[in-house]
């Protein structure tokens, strides 16, 4: 081992050294004090020291002696053999046993900064707050401060080495610090240490190490001088804080119960404890208040979160998902339901559970110590979190406990946000699933699938709607929607002009004027909202109408994505649609495109959610669902399985909105279902328009409903011819009910009343809403057409006309 020598620090010749005898002659002289001076020892030995001082009045004269002997000691000037005066500090002591004297001197400079180097060992070894060590290239301890009661350390030893004081990891790290210093030179500052000393068992320091290496006068390293503070309680406050801030950053970035909880465990494992888990109860997972209960017996909670450092959760212990056991009612179930922190060692809450079961269920192996802590807001206690210390783990500080509740608390109110968050999505969803229709549809017209997908994998509802509307002579309407915004207000707009398209629809609107009125009514909707929300009031609405007898489809837009066109020969393309400008704009007509639409064909008509992709390019979005749809879409496969697969990907990726879907595969009438005549307006083609019906029907096999049908037919022919004029057409449809029209060139309305009994007429229209299953109206260009409806079932003709009230 390499001695660590205090005199190999000092540079040769630092001290000059001379002897003089009793008359002050200089008989010896040192190569120190020639080098001091710049005289040989062959210019001075045999001469008075007296010739080497400088003419300095009032210094001290070095060979000047106390009254007692004692040695003179003081400053003075000496010439340099090159004529200038060298101040130096000088010692003159006799020698024992010779009447010679011992002269040694040194440069004041030099002395000085020794004396204060002196002054500054004694000083650092003396105090106690900070730990200095001196060790020598070995790294064995020369002198050090440190004792059991100020650092953790042991009381310092010579020749002791760090792998005997602290523990092998501790010791290797801080070794290979301090080997870094002796070969580099450079210093170390400030490096953070943790040290587990055996002296201290189960408890760990942080220690702050500073070092730098000590040289000889060559420049050789003798040595490593460490300086060392605690800094553990400075380390365990920046901890403390910086966990906070990892919780306030990590925890209530969700509006999910279960995300939230996982994530308050994932923030206390490993920085607080090895295992933590979060128990919440049965209502706050649903959504709704926490029953106030106090003990274990009636308890219901659930496991809901579990982290552990050491990899996956034991799977002895409770898991996540499993519901809580009652417990005893223990004093600290019941101090945690009040609200405060409980933290205790393993063996005491295994005796206070009592039951294997729950200990095995409850208490983790190798567990050290457990903290629980309540998750309380807005007075309510929702639930737990709890962690666990294994193995060798310190105890829980107070501050620590004070520390889990701060978190639990931040927690518990992003919990409740998220509670609160549940209930009112539940409530919104369910209004929105009740105001849209079935999501499949059979009509003679077409086959209907529809499919909505909520904003952020179902984080968010909107206004996206789809419609599909039954309408008079077996014709369809096909509706989607999107209103603005997202939330209940959207949901709550979308009803009302979902309402407002069936009422209009009812009324057989040509497309552009269905949309004018809705226009109308989006713009009353804004002038209803607060000033500064009027802007935000809006809604965009593609509105389809298809006839399945003549097979005809007519579109209009307000500001909608054109639908997506697949042809039974599975060429997709977009419908060549200008749309109009979304609804709530006002004084812009729109545009009703009309094309032929074979059986077969399949209609997508959707909102633009499933159009924009990342980039919100929608032009792009548009060509993919093209594509897809033209791969998708072959005959014969179900509607079901395409709306699947145009929807796969978002499995994965949920949208970034709504998304309304509706698939519309078209159907026909064939052209045996239908019959039509154009009578004269003549008081003789009532009889014959009943001769053609009772034809008609008995070639379709429906005599039991002929006299109905030809009293329905006779009343409305006649009306025209009364009260119309002529041509009159009357047509026939028979499908799963049997349409009769009579249309005249007419815009007056018909008007059903009640006709007195003195009255000689006016009982027509009332035969016919009797007879029928529901009639009505519609117009166009060439007049207007009254229909009326009757379901084709068994039955003879009188039990149709005796459900007919007398008059």
């Amino acid at each position: 081992m390499n001695g660590f020598d205090p005199a190999g620090a000092l540079a040769p010749g630092a001290v000059a050294a001379a002897v003089l005898d009793e008359a002050g002659t200089v008989v010896r002289w040192s190569r120190a004090a020639a080098d001091l001076l710049g005289h040989p020892a062959a210019h001075v030995c045999g001469r008075p020291v007296g010739g080497l001082l400088a003419d300095t009045p009032g210094r001290t004269h070095p060979c000047a002696f106390a009254a007692d002997g004692s040695p003179a000691v003081g400053r003075t000037r000496l010439r340099h053999s090159s004529g200038s005066a060298v101040e130096v500090a000088f010692r003159i002591e006799p020698m024992e046993g010779s009447a010679e004297l011992l002269a040694l001197a040194a440069p004041v400079a030099g002395a000085t900064e020794r004396q204060q180097g002196l002054s500054l060992l004694h000083a650092l070894f003396s105090q106690t707050r900070m730990g200095v060590t001196l060790r020598d290239t070995d790294l064995a301890l020369v002198r050090t401060n440190i004792t059991l009661e100020t650092l953790g350390g042991p009381p310092g030893a010579d020749g002791v080495h760090m792998r005997e004081v602290a523990d092998a990891a501790s010791a290797e790290a801080a070794e290979a610090a301090l080997r870094r210093v002796l070969e580099t030179g450079m210093p170390l500052i400030g490096e953070a240490q943790e040290v587990h000393s055996p002296h201290l068992p189960g408890r760990h320091r942080t220690l702050s190490l500073s070092a730098f290496r000590l040289e000889d006068a060559r420049g050789e390293p003798v040595g490593v001088v460490t300086l060392v503070t605690d800094i553990s309680e400075q380390q365990r406050t920046r901890r403390h804080l910086d966990l906070l801030r990892d919780a306030s950053t990590r925890i209530g970035g969700s509006l999910d119960v279960m995300r939230t909880a996982q994530d308050l465990v994932d923030v206390l494992v490993p920085a607080l404890g090895d295992l933590a888990w979060v128990e919440l109860a049965e209502p706050v997972i649903e959504g709704d208040e926490p029953a106030n209960v106090l003990g274990g017996a009636r308890l219901s909670w659930r496991r809901v979160a579990v982290a552990s450092a050491a990899g996956p959760w034991p799977s002895r212990l409770l898991q996540k998902g499993a519901v809580a056991p009652p417990q005893p009612d223990m004093p600290t179930l019941l101090a945690v339901q009040r609200g405060d922190v409980v933290v205790a060692d393993s063996e005491t809450i295994s005796a206070m559970f009592g039951e294997p079961r729950l200990i095995e269920l409850l208490v983790p192996d190798n567990a050290r110590w457990i903290a629980v802590a309540p998750l309380v807001a807005r007075g309510s206690v929702l639930g737990v979190v709890g962690v666990c210390r294994t193995g060798q783990g310190e105890p829980f500080e107070e501050d620590e406990g004070d520390l889990l509740k701060k978190i639990a608390s931040r927690a518990a109110l992003s919990v409740d946000n998220a509670r609160r968050y549940t209930r009112e999505r539940r409530a919104a969803v369910a209004l929105q699933r009740r105001l849209l229709p079935r999501a499949t549809t059979e009509t003679p017209a077409a086959e209907t699938v529809g499919v909505y997908r909520p904003a952020g994998g179902g984080a968010e509802i909107s206004g996206d709607w789809f419609d599909v509307l039954s309408l008079p002579s077996l014709r369809a309407a096909f509706v989607v929607g999107d209103v603005f915004g997202h939330g209940l207000h959207a949901s709550a707009t979308m009803g009302r002009l979902r309402t407002a398209v069936q009422t209009l629809a009812d009324l057989e609107l040509d497309c552009d004027d269905l949309l004018t009125h809705l226009d109308d009514l989006v713009q009353r909707l804004a002038g209803e909202a607060a000033p500064e929300n009027r802007d935000t009031v809006g809604a965009t609405c593609l509105y389809a109408l298809y006839d399945p007898v003549a097979r005809r489809c007519a579109l209009a837009s307000a500001g909608h994505p054109v639908p997506v066109l697949v042809p039974c020969d599975g060429r997709a393309r977009p419908v060549d649609l200008s749309p109009g400008p979304p609804l709530g704009v006002g004084g812009m007509p729109f545009e009703t495109v009309t094309f032929d639409l074979a059986p077969g064909s399949v209609l997508a008509l959707y909102t633009d959610g499933l159009i924009k992709g990342g980039d919100g390019d929608t032009d792009a979005g548009l060509r993919r669902l093209t594509d897809r749809l033209a791969t998708c879409c072959r005959p014969g496969r179900p509607l079901e399985e395409i709306g699947r697969a145009l929807l796969a990907d978002l499995d994965d990726h949920p949208p970034r909105d709504d998304i309304a879907l509706l698939l519309v595969r078209t159907r026909a009438v064939p052209a045996e279902s239908v019959a039509d005549w154009e009578f004269p307006a003549h008081p003789a083609s009532v009889a014959d328009a009943r001769e053609a019906t009772t034809r008609q029907l008995a070639e379709w096999g429906l005599d039991d409903i002929a006299f109905s049908t030809e009293l329905m037919v006779s009343e409305l022919v006649t009306n025209a011819i009364r009260y119309a004029g002529g041509p009159i057409g009357l047509r026939l449809i028979h499908e799963d009910v049997l349409v009769c029209e009579v249309s005249d060139p007419s815009n007056t309305q018909p008007r059903l009343r009640r006709a007195r009994t003195t009255d000689e007429g006016g009982r027509g229209l009332f035969l016919v809403a009797q007879l029928s299953t529901r009639w009505g109206s519609r117009y166009s260009r060439r007049g207007k057409t009254i229909w009326a409806e009757q379901t084709v079932g068994p039955g003879p003709d009188e039990l149709m006309f005796s459900s007919v009230p007398p008059f």
